[in-house]
């Protein structure tokens, strides 16, 4: 017996059938197990690179407060095992390629994120995530100059170099904290969002990949909906979701979240850069080198802003607009 089907014994689910339901950029993996009228989804993680405590945490705070995150059936979070009720399989990223009006799926992301911020109390929440710091904002914003720029430049960048990124990073953090803390699920898109039909309100939003959540700027969730990495998202869509949200919100001072979400946008960008960068690098994964031109137009889109005037400047001197692209294969050996 595999260490998988004994979890699954022990949880009452002795001789389910499976099926692998999902790999994603991680190291987890998901199967649908069936047995008599149940379903369910098995979430089987390595435990040495996966926080899977975090994972059934936040999913239990999020259900506490009504929304539609997996309801957790069993765990064995040392193992790195967890039951979770399966929520279907129309994420909104298969909605939209199958033609679903696309206002109506981010107009419910987007109300799911004003539910959330007007009820979540970052002080009153058991066991609530830990910070968005400097220092893990900087180790993301790195893994752009860590994997992507000598993978694309061939060339690894010096000791003062990377510190003056750093150095730059560092003064533009203070300008996307001018928004409202709340909890930061940091994977939210649509990749990652469900519509369940026999929900209403807000819970119609299923949730996924939420392990890695922190209490942050408010802005971060917004501005990875409509800034996606793997999907284009119509102008006027993000824009009419900029209003949806603000309108939510009065105090909140729209300048302030703009500027929030040009910088967490412009970081947001660099890290996944780096990521696809590594995932081909070190974890065999290519297949998601596709999206680097959108990032960069993205992030060029950003880099105009006057704001990111140094920002823009160390990059144009380390990766030339002729490089910004998907970096070469590496050579055998």
């Amino acid at each position: 017996m595999t260490a998988l089907e004994a979890f699954l014994a022990g949880a009452g689910w002795a001789g389910a059938e499976r099926a692998l339901l999902a790999e994603d950029a991680s190291f987890r993996r998901y199967h649908r197990v069936r047995l008599g009228g149940r379903r369910a989804v098995c979430m089987e993680a390595d435990p040495d690179r996966e926080n899977v405590p975090a994972f059934l945490d936040v999913a239990r705070l999020l259900g506490g407060l009504g929304l539609s995150a997996p309801r957790v059936l069993a765990a064995d979070a040392g193992a790195g095992f967890a039951l979770l009720e399966d929520l279907g399989d129309r994420t909104f990223s298969r909605l939209l390629d199958a033609g679903t009006d696309p206002e109506g799926l981010y107009a419910l992301a987007t109300d799911l994120l004003i539910d959330l911020h007007r009820r979540f109390d970052p002080a009153a929440a058991h066991r609530a995530p830990g910070p968005y710091s400097e220092r893990l904002f900087l180790e993301e914003a790195e893994l752009l100059v860590r994997w992507y720029l000598p993978a694309v430049t061939g060339e690894r960048v010096d000791g003062d170099a990377a510190r003056d990124y750093s150095d730059i990073w560092r003064g533009l953090l203070a300008g996307a904290r001018g928004v409202p803390e709340t909890l930061v699920l940091r994977d939210f898109h649509v990749d990652n969002l469900m519509e369940l039909e026999d929900r209403d309100g807000v819970a119609r939003c299923g949730l996924l990949d939420f392990q890695d959540a922190v209490i942050g700027p408010a802005s971060y969730d917004f501005v990875s909906l409509v800034e996606d990495a793997r999907r284009d998202v119509d102008p006027g869509i993000a824009a009419a979701m900029r209003r949806r949200y603000l309108d939510a919100f009065p105090r909140v001072d729209a300048e302030e979240f703009d500027r929030s979400c040009l910088i967490l946008g412009a970081q947001r960008h660099c890290k996944v850069l780096g990521i696809f960068t590594r995932l081909r690098d070190r974890d065999g994964k290519s297949g998601y080198f596709v999206h680097v031109p959108r990032l960069w137009r993205l992030l060029d889109g950003a880099l105009a802003d006057p704001a990111l005037g140094a920002l823009r400047e160390w990059l144009d001197d380390r990766i030339p607009r002729d490089r910004r692209t998907a970096p070469p294969a590496r050579e055998a050996g």
